[in-house]
């Protein structure tokens, strides 16, 4: 294995993942096309992860907390459906979160997340030529915080691919479940039947199991999920780590004031 010259041997668990070693980019490009899904347990070696769990806990009064509505699309109500349809059935999502500007510049998410071997690996992985981070200064990486009760309710995400690192599981609840699959949102074909039909429990989902200190890399444009509501005093700590294709994307100001309750 070749040895990963810069900051990442000093935050990855180096002996099982050679970031550098485009074959094994490819195995894992051939995985998340296949499966939707990608996992690398034991991502973050054991130092690491302990650092990153106290960085934030100890953030998490700088959180900031919100209770959303929203349907599975993640669309405005469309007046052409009945207020009882699928397509304007709101569910409720709760979480905090700190971003970018909140996270120490020496911190191993940064480093991390700026990697240029980091990076060069997740872009062959995805498919896509380069990676950069979100022009404005909160949104390419947040640490997002699950309390008891607080739940990531069933959608489809707008973005093509999601990065997440699994820093701390709590004692109950905070299942990932996904269907893949479940849309073609290219060809338009939102599968409303087959929505309601997960809705009302009459399709099982499957089940994401990862530890903390596991990546995952999830395709969610089109594959619906959710993260179950947190059960017990231990709060689940998630980190998005999130790239554009092209320099220069900001996320919305109506996004932002939404998500984080503020625009800088």
């Amino acid at each position: 294995m070749t040895l990963i010259l810069d900051e990442l041997a000093k935050i990855i668990n180096e002996q099982i993942y050679d970031l550098s070693d485009a074959d094994f980019a490819q195995q894992c490009k051939r995985e998340l096309d296949e499966k939707g899904v990608l996992t690398l347990s034991n991502f973050l070696n054991a130092n690491t992860l302990k650092e990153l769990v106290e960085e934030a806990e100890n953030g998490a009064s700088q959180a900031y907390y919100t209770n959303s509505t929203h349907n599975v699309y993640l669309t405005k109500i469309n007046n052409n459906y009945k207020p009882e349809h699928v397509i304007n059935k709101q569910l409720v999502s709760s979480k905090g979160c700190i971003c970018t500007d909140q996270i120490q510049s020496d911190s191993k998410l940064k480093k991390l997340y700026n990697s240029n071997i980091f990076k060069s690996f997740i872009a062959a992985v995805v498919g896509e030529k380069s990676l950069f981070p979100y022009e404005d200064p909160l949104s390419s990486i947040n640490v997002h915080y699950a309390g008891a009760g607080q739940e990531l309710n069933w959608h489809f995400d707008n973005s093509e691919f999601a990065i997440t690192l699994l820093l701390q599981s709590p004692i109950g609840g905070g299942e990932f479940q996904y269907l893949k699959d479940f849309r073609n949102a290219e060809k338009n074909e939102m599968n409303f039947r087959g929505v309601e039909k997960l809705l009302t429990g009459s399709i099982a989902p499957d089940i994401l199991n990862m530890k903390p200190g596991t990546l995952v890399l999830f395709r969610g444009r089109n594959s619906i999920h959710r993260v179950t509501p947190t059960i017990g005093n231990l709060k689940r700590i998630l980190v998005v780590l999130a790239y554009n294709s092209e320099p220069g994307i900001a996320l919305s100001e109506s996004a932002r004031q939404t998500f984080y309750g503020r625009l800088c």
